[in-house]
């Protein structure tokens, strides 16, 4: 039976960790990090995402303000907001939640964000540094991902690990983070042949293709460490993710579940880059 890693207590700890860090970092600099979260539109899991971003980051003493816009607000708009807030020297992160509204474009909204307050680690330069080996911001649910491992006891170094997924958010990042802990990575997808065969050699999976229970336990090699990176629905409209649980926590030697596994962690990761950007913006 794989041990459970549990995502929910892990980010309790990493957010005691910030709240610590912030109270250090105001009483140092006379003022606290500063998280403004642009959300436009109606989409309701965005609410929910905002409201608990916006929850958590009271709770670690972070100050900010979440900027609601309405569903008819144009790009030009909201890249005029971003440089607003690039600006201002209370803000230490600036994060445009997605997706945005139909006719607004993602991509010059997400690269106005100042490389220094991207907590999303989206933008260009931060890509470009987190595959050059560069510190900088980094995506906050693959970051999740490593902590969990890391507090899992999973060893990285010389591990086979195989991503399932290859967006820009997740699956990208989580390469290139793995490959940083020495990791021998590949990145596999709906078009990969012999994709079960793939898993089944790795000794570390993250899925993260969005399809529900796709990872069985004949794709898992005996040991494995299993993160579970997808939000769906069964067949029943309950929450699940990429893996199927049941059945897989039998074989895996490691494994987290849907809901309380990286989820959040993201959250949590998101607090520590807002963090990170405070003090590197007062060095």
């Amino acid at each position: 039976m794989a041990k459970i890693l549990d995502g929910k207590a892990i980010a309790k700890t990493v957010r005691a960790e910030v709240a610590e860090g912030v109270k250090k970092f105001t009483e140092r600099y006379g003022r606290a990090p500063g998280l403004h979260v642009v959300l436009a539109g109606e989409d309701q899991a965005s609410q929910v995402y905002v409201r608990n971003k916006e929850k958590a980051a009271k709770e670690a003493g972070i100050a900010g303000k979440v900027h609601r816009l309405a569903t008819t607000v144009t790009q030009s708009e909201l890249v005029a907001l971003v440089r607003q807030l690039d600006d201002d020297p209370d803000v230490d992160g600036i994060l445009v939640q997605l997706p945005l509204p139909d006719g607004v474009e993602d991509g010059p909204v997400l690269e106005a964000i100042d490389p220094e307050k991207d907590v999303d680690g989206f933008h260009a330069t931060n890509v470009g540094k987190l595959w050059s080996g560069l510190p900088g911001l980094v995506p906050c649910t693959p970051q999740g991902c490593i902590r969990l491992l890391a507090e899992g006891g999973v060893s990285l170094k010389g591990a086979r690990a195989v991503v399932v997924g290859r967006s820009n958010i997740v699956g990208k990042p989580m390469a290139a983070l793995l490959i940083r802990e020495h990791a021998t990575v590949t990145v596999a997808h709906s078009r990969t042949k012999d994709l079960q065969g793939v898993c089944r050699e790795a000794d570390v999976i993250v899925a993260a293709v969005g399809r529900a229970k796709m990872i069985r336990t004949d794709w898992v090699k005996p040991g494995a460490a299993v993160i579970d990176v997808g939000m769906n629905r069964d067949e029943n409209g309950k929450l699940c993710g990429d893996v199927d649980f049941a059945s897989v926590q039998e074989v895996a030697g490691a494994i987290t579940p849907v809901p309380g596994g990286v989820g959040p962690m993201t959250i949590a990761m998101l607090l520590d880059n807002t963090l990170r950007a405070a003090h590197a913006r007062e060095k």
